[in-house]
């Protein structure tokens, strides 16, 4: 065959336009047919990614341009979902570096981009949203150098080709006085630019497992790439584990990709991205080798967790009402089987059998493996998340990071207050005279729990900020969590307007009349920094006496409904938050009042 491969990721900051780009891509390069039913973001197959508007797990299509095809891996943008881009990049000899052309680089364009550089991949960049009213392409183009000579960039790297693109449109141009047609410069930029994939046809088989899937008829696929050597359907070969064990095993069938279908072949080319059916049991990391000379390729290395948070069998009072999983044995299993295709996600056993510790990158990561989880129909109870620290020349080093803010100017002494408190430094502030002000900040990781939230509301919700890994520093001391406490149910009923009424006065209601509570479960946000117990299903009782305010309308605040990552975030260490397909629910870990310690008092176990 005389195709030529190029290997292509496509690396950006979350929401700067990756996914509608290969959406372009991939209709003018004829990948589907003329009457064909499309939906937008073709690639973020997930309902989650769908809702969210964010990729969440590294795919991968091809497309055909005159006689090369092109592999293009669309990554995250997201540094909580490194471990997928990580591995992506293995798969490629090429990045295209997206990049907004009003936003400019962002946090996540830095992280992505620092481990292409690593890994001598050949950038071009593509300034995105021409289009923008705010769009200031020649200081982007600026800020983008700034930042590869900051990443020590090699001179070769520095030498990268520019294209300007609307992604919605499907136009590129290499210059932005003239505007571009269609993508024709950016296919031909690729294939000029991208090196062809290299390897010996006939050398020691290698062939790297970056990710992995699942076919009802065919079982495990693995998702890999092709360095040296030609498998071929039905060979004998052998599975190089990543504790160094070899496991023989025989190929049962071989897929290319050609847009978004598997295509059957008999024997791979070199540097093709492959499904490789026959693998039972073979995880993201491993390589595929010969028999005769095995020869495995380097490991994926992934980068240490910083977040850990507990995962525990639900035993609330109603605990196996909403559910299909709910036991200890369910969580095991669910947790070991996501392992299986998340290499930057560990499980950890805890003291109790009922409890696992799932370390992860970020409050987000673990935020949608939870989602999922109650999408499957499990039911589990999660705590306050937690940092890893590390124990470096005998000191303890915690995690901490890079957290970019943009705001209006009128916020900026507010954020800055804000940030105080969390040990936050500001290593920088810029002010592009738009009116909106980009401040820069190392705070511990411990810092960033739960700011999300409160800056929102503290900025009425016009704050865009972004926390990247920026290494460990000695451990910084005690920071102030949640100042407020909790309105606490002190009995079991359906909750009622009539209670709610006596009760907004007190602070923030998290719920609506007519849910059904317990005694322990959180009902609101006390406006004061105790916790307070209260009778949220107290109802009116029917009297023939009449009183003056017996026809008073009730009148009620709407409530504060918290999402998942907002009720992550809210929690203190002594509460959980109870997760199950339908609802969720904030509780104490103690629920009885009377043996439950007093917030600020000490603990007695």
């Amino acid at each position: 065959m005389s195709t030529t491969i190029r290997n292509v990721a496509i690396i950006a900051h979350v929401d700067h336009g990756k996914t509608t780009l290969v959406d372009a891509m991939l209709r003018q390069a004829g990948t589907f047919r003329a009457n064909e039913a499309l939906t937008d973001r073709v690639m973020d197959s997930n309902d989650l990614e769908r809702e969210r508007g964010i990729t969440i797990l590294a795919k991968n299509t091809a497309i055909f341009y005159h006689d090369s095809k092109i592999n293009i891996v669309d990554t995250p943008g997201h540094a909580d979902f490194g471990g997928e881009v990580e591995r992506a990049l293995k798969m490629v000899d090429g990045v295209i570096l997206l990049v907004d052309a009003s936003e400019g680089p962002l946090p996540q364009t830095r992280y992505v981009l620092s481990k292409a550089l690593e890994a001598r991949l050949q950038p071009i960049l593509v300034i995105n949203k021409i289009d923008r009213p705010d769009a200031r392409p020649q200081e982007v183009l600026n800020e983008v150098y700034d930042l590869f000579i900051d990443l020590d960039a090699t001179e070769d790297q520095l030498d990268f080709p520019v294209l300007y693109t609307n992604g919605k449109l499907g136009l590129a141009t290499t210059d932005i006085a003239t505007p571009g047609t269609d993508l024709q410069p950016l296919f031909e930029t690729i294939v000029s630019t991208i090196p062809p994939a290299s390897g010996d046809a006939d050398g020691a088989l290698q062939i790297l497992v970056t990710n992995l899937d699942y076919s009802d008829y065919l079982g495990r696929l693995a998702i890999a790439r092709v360095f040296n050597g030609t498998l071929r359907t039905g060979d004998e070969v052998n599975i190089s584990r990543r504790d160094g064990s070899l496991h023989k095993t025989r190929i049962t069938k071989l897929f290319s990709f050609a847009g978004l279908k598997r295509v059957d072949i008999e024997a791979t080319e070199i540097g093709d991205i492959v499904a490789v059916a026959g693998v039972e049991g073979i995880t993201i990391g491993e390589t595929i080798t010969g028999i005769e000379n095995p020869a495995p390729l380097p490991a994926i290395v992934i980068d240490e967790p910083t977040i850990a948070i507990q995962f525990s069998v639900n035993n609330s009072p109603f605990a196996g009402r909403e559910g299909q999983f709910v036991t200890s044995r369910n969580l095991r299993e669910r947790l070991e089987k996501e392992l299986l295709t998340n290499v930057s996600i560990r499980v950890e056993d805890t003291g109790s059998p009922d409890s696992f510790k799932v370390l992860g990158r970020g409050e987000l990561q673990l935020a949608i493996l939870i989602e999922m989880m109650r999408r499957e129909g499990y039911e589990l109870q999660v705590g306050r998340p937690e940092i890893v620290t590390r124990t470096i020349d005998g000191k303890v080093m915690e995690p901490v990071e890079h957290l970019t803010i943009d705001i209006p100017e009128n916020f900026v002494g507010t954020v800055i207050e804000r940030l105080g408190p969390r040990k936050g430094e500001m290593v920088k502030m810029h002010n592009h005279g738009s009116g909106r002000v980009r401040l820069e900040f190392r705070v511990p990781s411990r810092g960033i729990i739960g700011l999300r939230s409160e800056m929102l509301t503290e900025t009425r919700g016009t704050i865009v900020m972004n926390a990247l890994f920026d290494g460990y520093i000695p451990y910084q001391g005690e920071i102030t969590q949640r100042l407020t406490g909790a309105l606490i149910s002190d009995r079991s009923g359906n909750i009622t307007a009539y209670a709610l009424d006596s009760l907004q006065d007190r602070g923030t209601l998290f719920v609506q009349p007519g849910v059904e509570a317990y005694e322990g479960m959180i009902v609101g946000e006390h406006s004061r920094d105790n916790d307070l117990d209260v009778n949220a299903v107290r109802e009116k009782k029917l009297t023939n006496m009449r009183a003056s305010s017996a026809d008073d309308a009730i009148r009620l605040a709407p409530p504060r409904l918290l999402n998942l990552e907002q009720s992550i975030e809210f929690i203190a260490d002594d509460e959980l938050v109870e997760v199950t397909p339908k609802s969720l629910r904030l509780r104490k870990k103690i629920l009885q009042a009377n043996r439950r310690p007093k917030r600020h008092a000490v603990p007695t176990t």
